[in-house]
């Protein structure tokens, strides 16, 4: 479903508020679209109900927790089919904040965070390479983040 089935002009306008700053009060964002509080809470909640916006939480600095390292690794299966079992087994890694099935070079992408080389090798050959279907990693390490955004929103 497009999400102009799912919003109109006002909580598209609601959206770009919020998603450049989640903590901006209810009444603030009121007063910029034009309309109560209580609306802009309903249409919020609408809106989350439906799935349009996923969360509202804080973001960490990893860095600030003594993860100074953030590295994509591409994952290579044995076979596609064993995707469910080996995301089950990432799941209970920490580090990995993200994972993505992937068409391409790899079928798995995940992005992790750790905290010098030592805790990375123990991740990769300790942990994620001793999963059952893994059969090659890659891994890209990144050292800097300039662009982080949500998607952009329309009205």
């Amino acid at each position: 479903m497009d999400v102009n089935e799912l919003t109109d002009s006002i909580d598209r306008k609601i959206l770009k508020i919020i998603t450049l700053n989640a903590r901006v009060p209810f009444k603030d964002v009121a007063e910029q679209v034009g309309i109560s509080r209580t609306s802009v809470h309903q249409r919020v909640q609408r809106m989350t109900d439906l799935g349009v916006i996923e969360s509202s939480g804080f973001h960490v600095n990893p860095a600030k927790l003594g993860f100074n390292m953030c590295v994509y690794v591409g994952i290579t299966l044995e076979k596609g089919s064993l995707y469910n079992s080996v995301v089950s087994e990432l799941e209970k890694i920490p580090e990995i904040v993200e994972s993505q099935y992937t068409l391409g070079a790899y079928t798995i992408l995940i992005k992790l965070y750790a905290r010098d080389s030592a805790h990375l090798m123990e991740l990769l050959n300790g942990r994620i390479q001793e999963i059952p279907g893994v059969i090659s990693t890659e891994t890209l390490t990144s050292l800097d983040q300039r662009i982080k955004r949500s998607v952009p929103i329309e009205e």
